[in-house]
């Protein structure tokens, strides 16, 4: 290497010209990393002012706190060892090495990087540490878990580790050892590729030629890297206690008798080649290792790999179910333990197909509260009726809760009007400060309508009325709210928010002016400057709109708020409004969940809550996989100012223990909470979802019949949606289990016999299971005892008990349902199937549908206008519940219905337009000839001349009562019944 003139350290004589950089690149540089920095400054400095506005700052430093220190850890650790990795490697390199081509080539490798060798030392691994801590940063929650956690004072099977261990602690030690074996490889490789660059490690004729200090090098590296295996090997035994690779998860036979073994001698293994490393590293020679090295890999090979093969394929296999019972149990216990099932109560229910008189007398509690208003399918009809302005609107589908109405608890449909962004004239200052609002909740009874099936509301109407008092209707945080709204104003400024409509019928809007607390101030030009970068937005800094009082009101979807202020929680994909305490509160479940529980199946999340609603009624789950999950936090938002409340709901949970170290001033109690908030608390949806897909195969208790899988269940797809095979959903029922004193909200789900992918479900009832859904005592701070108690009913397989498909069926294929409906669909009116609900009740199970009947036309809505009931072999239809249920049982069902006021005052026909009389009696009249003919030609052909003249005498009625049908029609005289209906339907429409 040389130094001369023309050597690649030459210097520039001084005749050379030098170029002068100009100025203006290097100011524009500066320009553009000011301007990147402050983009990136105003992002925090925006989230510094949301979180502080709501009272979560300390969730915000805390979490960015831990990240940023975790990536300095992982940086410092990293980039220190892959430097020093390097330098020792170049400042050991040979002095004079001989010559060779080999070693021509490398000089002039080095002569091209020694330009820039400092350049690289640093910057590799200031890159390669920028890796490690960016990845880093993703373990915060598990690193505050490690350092806050909490014992759950239950140990495991196999080592008697407390859960927390497996669930805190053994995550965190795994990703510190995988961290540094990774350390060890990069800063390895980096090491040996300077020893070769620079003649530490070469080849030459006689072999590889490697250096004394090269040597010490290499043995350090591989002694570090078997050392942390040895401790990978160590883990690797208690993380058996969660491998799904066997067909159970947990540690199996071969797991306890051949894995772990092995893993705790490959460990001591390691440490041992380890120091045969350290040891040739001082007396320079290299057999002993190399020799270790080989015995451990085929030790690795042989009882890592051949050994658990032979117990397994040899031993376990031909003896499986008795081998495996042990751990089959231990599964079977952890997994109800870690969903929370393992304090089910089951309940053996002979469940009869008989349908007897007086059958539901003993469950008038129930039948009082059937809910005929299927909150899936009445959005329309809330927005025809109760929407009043295009710039209102109600989601897809609504909730279910429940009020106490004059001192009934009523079964409530219930839903927020909310802003329709897309109703609103186009232009900033009407989409972001005129704009800025829905207006009140509108409430039906769900269990009766209006004798025309209309709902029963009861809370409705601009300004709002009704049975729940008064609150505060103003909603500026929803699940439709627009992405940003500026509001408010100085005290003596004028309103310019539109609020409502003066009434329900008036053309005039009142104004309003915001006056809460919901959003980080505008007021002043730097912040306005903050939120324009952010929503790259100029009418930000130049509207006079814009005032000194201003907020900025964004992120308002309760869930994404709740998922912001508390990012430890998995969020309930349904968040549901009530009026609580004069305010409009959106209700919102927290679940803590894992995937490290011992012994416990794992459940993929998005899978195990999807049915035939997410997307409408709930969002859907990320698709995480977990094995542990608890209802911890109950939350609520506020509408009106967005406030966000987080209350321990299961404060025993030590995963949520944990974090009340972490964020000890942003939970509160459930002791806080108001005896009106806990009367609207109910069990969560998705946790339930989650349980049911459990409770298929886990009801069995028993290893040997677990293991044979001969008792296995599933959910059924639900039957109202035609070739599609996604799950039924839940519904919120009031009702009264066997064995129960009194009705409670629940949440309830059938179960049918287990059937592979490609097999028919056999649709008929195995399993009925219930979770009391009712919180609520009457008393602040208290929760009922009863909350939360999963009920199973469990039916005898040899009686033919129908399932939701069967008695789906048996609705379509009814003559006298099929006759009916096809009357009501006469016109290019729709027939719509409510939920099909299921009830356990007299003695067996019953099945109600709602049927809704909708016009053509825009401004048409479906209405109730018969129901459906299924109770054994025989189905009943007719225009209320309470008439249904009689057609079934005897001509009197002993039931009470919430509908029983509607009988005898229900349109005869529905909504079916004006010649649906006429057209259905002629397709009553072609059908009976048609079958009339067929009976003829069978008689004739059997030689029965007798009944051959009966059914000439039923072919020529039929025709008589087929041509008096097409005269009528032909006339126009349809003897319709519907046309006031209709009339007075269109003049509510036309009231809107």
């Amino acid at each position: 290497m040389t130094s001369g003139p023309n050597g690649p350290f030459s210097r520039p004589s001084p005749s050379t010209p030098h170029r002068r950089r100009s100025p203006l690149i290097a100011t524009l540089i500066v320009v553009a990393v000011l301007v990147i920095g402050f983009v990136y400054f105003s992002q925090v400095y925006a989230d510094v002012l949301w979180y502080n506005q709501l009272g979560f700052l300390e969730v915000f430093f805390k979490e960015n706190l831990t990240r940023i220190a975790l990536f300095a850890a992982a940086f410092l650790v990293m980039a220190a060892c892959v430097f020093f990795s390097i330098r020792a490697a170049y400042s050991s390199r040979p002095i004079y090495a001989p010559d060779s081509s080999l070693q021509d080539n490398l000089n002039r490798y080095q002569a091209q990087l020694e330009p820039v060798r400092k350049l690289l030392m640093i910057g590799i691994p200031i890159v390669v540490g920028g890796f490690a801590g960016t990845a880093a940063m993703s373990m915060w929650q598990q690193a505050l878990l490690f350092l806050n956690r909490h014992d759950f004072g239950r140990t495991d099977p196999e080592f008697n580790m407390d859960y927390s261990f497996y669930l805190n602690t053994l995550p965190f030690l795994g990703f510190i050892v995988g961290f540094l074996i990774s350390v060890v490889v990069i800063s390895g490789i980096a090491g040996l590729l300077t020893h070769y660059l620079y003649g530490g490690i070469r080849l030459e004729e006689k072999g590889v030629f490697v250096s004394r200090p090269a040597r010490i090098h290499i043995a350090v590296i591989a002694a570090s890297f078997l050392l942390l295996q040895a401790a990978n090997f160590w883990l690797d035994r208690y993380n058996t206690l969660q491998s799904t690779s066997g067909a159970w998860t947990g540690a199996l036979y071969t797991d306890v008798h051949a894995v772990i073994p092995t893993k705790a001698i490959l460990a001591v293994a390691s440490i041992i080649v380890a120091l045969l490393f350290i040891v040739s590293a001082v007396i320079g020679r290299w057999r002993l290792p190399i020799i270790g090295t080989a015995m451990l890999v085929i030790t690795a090979i042989v009882a890592g790999g051949v050994y658990p093969w032979i117990v397994q394929r040899y031993q376990v296999i031909p003896s499986e179910q008795t081998l495996e019972s042990e751990y089959i149990q231990r599964n079977i216990d952890l997994t109800r333990e870690a969903y929370g099932l393992s304090d089910t109560e089951v309940i053996p229910y002979d469940a009869t197909v008989d349908a007897s008189a007086g059958a539901l007398a003993e469950d008038a509690g129930t039948t009082a509260n059937i809910r005929l208003l299927d909150p899936n399918v009445v959005s329309d009809a809330f927005g025809q009726l109760q929407q009043f302005r295009q710039y209102y609107q109600f989601p897809e589908t609504l909730n279910v809760d429940r009020y106490d109405v004059e001192g009934d608890i009523q079964d409530t449909v219930i839903a927020v009007r909310e802003l329709n962004i897309n109703g609103v004239p186009d232009g900033w200052v009407n989409e972001h400060v005129l704009y800025t609002h829905g207006y009140g909740v509108v409430a039906a009874r769900g269990s009766t309508v209006q004798p025309d099936g209309k709902p029963s509301f009861m809370e409705s109407g601009i300004p709002s009325t009704g049975v729940l008092g008064d609150y505060e209707p103003r909603v500026y945080f929803g699940e439709s709210s627009p992405d940003y709204s500026v509001v408010g104003a100085p005290e003596d400024a004028a309103p310019v928010e539109i609020d409502r409509p003066q009434t329900g019928n008036a053309e005039d809007d009142t104004q309003t002016t915001f006056r809460g607390e919901g959003g980080p101030s505008v007021g002043n030009i730097f912040n306005q400057l903050v939120y324009a970068i952010k929503f790259q937005s100029t009418e930000l800094l130049l509207s006079d709109f814009v005032n000194e009082e201003s907020q900025i009101l964004y992120d308002r979807d309760p869930r994404e708020r709740v998922e912001k202020v508390a990012p430890y929680l998995t969020v309930d994909g349904n968040a549901y409004p009530a009026v609580v305490d004069g305010r409009v509160k959106w209700i919102v479940d927290g679940y803590t969940t894992s995937r490290f529980f011992p012994y416990s199946t794992q459940q993929e999340l998005a899978d195990a809550t999807t049915d035939s609603l997410t997307g409408g009624a709930s969002a859907a789950l990320p698709a995480d996989k977990v094995n542990y999950i608890r209802n911890a936090v109950k939350a609520t938002v506020d509408a009106y100012d967005g406030s966000v409340t987080l209350y321990a709901w299961d404060d025993e949970d030590p995963l949520l223990q944990a974090w009340q170290d972490v964020f000890p001033s942003t939970l509160k109690p459930y002791s806080d909470m108001s005896a009106d908030l806990m009367a609207h608390v109910r069990y969560p949806e998705d946790q339930f979802k989650v349980q049911r897909e459990l409770l298929g195969r886990y009801h069995v208790t028993d290893a040997q019949s677990f293991y044979q899988n001969d008792d296995a269940w599933s959910v059924p797809s639900d039957p109202t949606r035609t070739n599609s095979d996604v799950k039924q959903p839940p519904y919120y029922l009031s009702l009264q289990m066997p064995g129960q004193e009194s009705p409670t909200f629940s949440l309830t789900t059938p179960f049918i016999p287990f059937v592979d992918q490609n097999q028919e479900a056999r649709n008929v009832l195995y399993g009925f299971l219930s979770a009391d859904a009712d919180a609520g005592t009457g008393k602040a701070g208290e929760k009922a005892d009863t909350y939360g108690t999963l009920r199973l009913l469990e039916l005898p397989t040899d009686t033919a008990v129908p399932g939701p498909g069967q008695a789906q069926n048996r609705f379509n294929s009814d003559p006298t349902v099929s006759n009916a409906l096809n009357l009501l669909r006469q016109g290019a009116s729709e027939v719509i199937n409510g939920n099909l609900l299921s009830l356990p009740v007299g003695g067996g199970m019953l099945y109600v549908q709602p049927v809704y009947v909708q016009s053509s036309g825009a401004s048409s809505y479906p209405t109730l206008q018969r129901v459906l009931v299924n109770f054994g072999e025989k189905v009943g239809f007719a225009p209320t519940l309470d008439e249904a249920l009689n057609q079934v049982f005897g001509g009197d069902s002993g039931a009470v219905t919430g509908d029983e006021e509607n009988v005898g005052n229900t349109p005869d026909t529905g909504t079916a337009p004006a010649d649906t009389t006429a057209q259905a009696e002629l397709q009553t009249a072609l059908s009976d000839a048609g079958a009339a003919l067929q009976e003829g030609q069978e008689a004739l052909a059997g030689g029965d001349f007798a009944a051959y003249g009966a059914a000439q005498d039923k072919l020529n009625s039929a025709i008589q009562r087929a041509i008096a049908a097409q005269e009528r029609m032909d006339s126009g005289d349809a003897g319709a019944t519907d046309g006031a209906a209709d009339e007075g339907a269109a003049e509510d429409s036309g009231d809107q």
